[in-house]
């Protein structure tokens, strides 16, 4: 629901807010809201955005002023929480699902959502490993398992990469020979973690992931057409900082965020 609407209204979406962030920018936001309100934007933003909304968040806060709060953790568990009643600002989500499930339910602003990033799956080793590469990338993840080493990545019930990674499984299908034989964790940064310790001979992360730590190994990169496309989408939360927020979320849509996602490995929306 949530993607048909991007897709058909983005351009005219981020041409309005960047009409108001424009305006906020030059005012310094200086006149909606409390002291407060103007000087504290919160963002719950998916795991795997870290070093790229550190970046971003420390742009804007130079250029308004405006101090950036961020929560991370998986997707799933923030959207939870902002469903319980969690004061956020902006929500970031590697998938669309846990948006519209948000949208659904009135807690976000109509008409706010963008996409501001892309992403691909991986298949990781621990460093140094000598796995033998298969003749396609399902074959060398079998080979670096091996015959009883478990798979370790996002719990596929709610965590977007391990959702990915299960369509892409199931649609070489390896699924249910490797169902019992996943090492399932919350959020996908746990999974690299699992896979960096040697606690899991092999992991599916997203590639920028992989770039953080060098304790491990892209062993095979996933094809993008065995899941839905990977797409990071950042909205406004209902009664939160409303000009601080559209101010960042046009930031996020435009040159700066490009290069805060670009620099951290993240590929362009298309």
């Amino acid at each position: 629901m949530v993607m048909k609407s991007i897709h058909q209204s983005i351009r005219g979406v981020l041409s309005r807010i960047r009409r108001v962030a424009l305006t906020l920018l030059v005012c310094g936001v200086a006149t909606s809201g409390n002291a407060d309100e103007v000087d504290r934007l919160v963002v719950f933003a998916a795991a795997s955005t870290v070093e790229a909304v550190a970046a971003a968040a420390s742009g804007f806060t130079q250029e308004t002023g405006i101090a950036v709060v961020v929560s991370h953790a998986s997707s799933a568990s923030l959207a939870r929480q902002i469903e319980h009643g969690a004061p956020a600002d902006i929500y970031l989500s590697a998938n669309n699902v846990w948006v519209d499930y948000l949208m659904e339910r009135d807690l976000m602003v109509p008409g706010s959502a963008v996409v501001v990033a892309t992403n691909r799956l991986v298949v990781i080793a621990p460093a140094g490993s000598a796995v033998v590469e298969g003749a396609d990338w399902a074959r060398t993840l079998f080979n670096a398992l091996g015959e009883d080493g478990r798979l370790a990545l996002g719990d596929p019930g709610h965590v977007p990469a391990g959702v990915y990674a299960r369509e892409a499984l199931e649609s070489a299908g390896v699924w249910q020979a490797l169902e019992e034989r996943t090492a399932r964790t919350a959020d996908v940064r746990g999974a690299l973690i699992l896979v960096a310790r040697g606690e899991a001979p092999a992991g599916m992360v997203y590639a920028t992931d992989a770039l953080i730590t060098p304790d491990v190994a892209v062993i095979a990169t996933v094809p993008g057409e065995l899941h839905m496309p990977i797409v990071y989408v950042a909205a406004e939360v209902a009664g939160g900082n409303h000009d601080a927020a559209m101010a960042f979320l046009a930031m996020l849509a435009g040159p700066q965020g490009a290069t805060a996602f670009g620099d951290a490995g993240f590929l362009p929306v298309p």
